[in-house]
């Protein structure tokens, strides 16, 4: 081995040495991170529990594409203690699609007044729609459903046309982008 091969095995060494270091303390950091934020990272069990957030949370509909939950926070910051923004997003691009809202979950119930009085307030140069965030009731469905006659050609030789009468329809994905905040007043 030549002196150059030497001080590239070492110069590797170094690195994963370093490299190591860096690592356990990410663990120690993740570790100190889980037991100090245990409690605010449970998830809500119950149906009391959603109710619950549900009541102390608002609906803000016609949200900016471009917006973020640091800029929705900052806009009802005023309002009160924020415990939670949440955008939804689609799943594969990681960016809204189509209309954007967002829903804004308060520490306490009696911060939504105040926020219910940014309806019709600018955010990004939109006017924003704000009302209390509804509960949704298991079982309930408000959309068309499933099945059913929707009109159109049930059936029967067609001839050679290529028509298909039940078309695959695509259905959006979202996942909910959460970002929880400390307590600010």
């Amino acid at each position: 081995m030549n002196g150059g091969s030497l001080q590239e095995i070492l110069l590797m060494k170094q690195r994963v040495a370093e490299m190591e270091m860096e690592a356990k303390k990410l663990r120690e950091l993740q570790a100190a991170a889980e037991t100090g934020q245990q409690d605010a990272s449970m998830p809500m069990d119950t149906e009391e529990d959603k109710a619950a957030a549900d009541g102390r949370s608002v609906y803000v509909g016609n949200v900016d594409y471009s917006a973020t939950p640091e800029d929705i926070q900052g806009h009802f910051q005023a309002c009160g203690t924020i415990n939670r923004v949440t955008i939804l997003c689609d799943k594969f691009t990681g960016h809204p699609k189509g209309r954007v809202y967002a829903y804004v979950e308060f520490a306490e119930p009696e911060h939504i007044d105040a926020a219910l009085t940014m309806d019709n307030s600018l955010l990004h140069g939109r006017l924003i729609k704000v009302t209390a965030k509804r509960t949704n009731v298991p079982g309930f469905n408000r959309g068309r459903g499933r099945g059913g006659y929707r009109g159109g050609y049930r059936g029967g030789y067609r001839g050679n046309s290529g028509y298909t009468p039940y078309r695959a329809r695509g259905r959006c994905v979202f996942m909910t982008l959460w970002l929880i905040h400390s307590t600010h007043s």
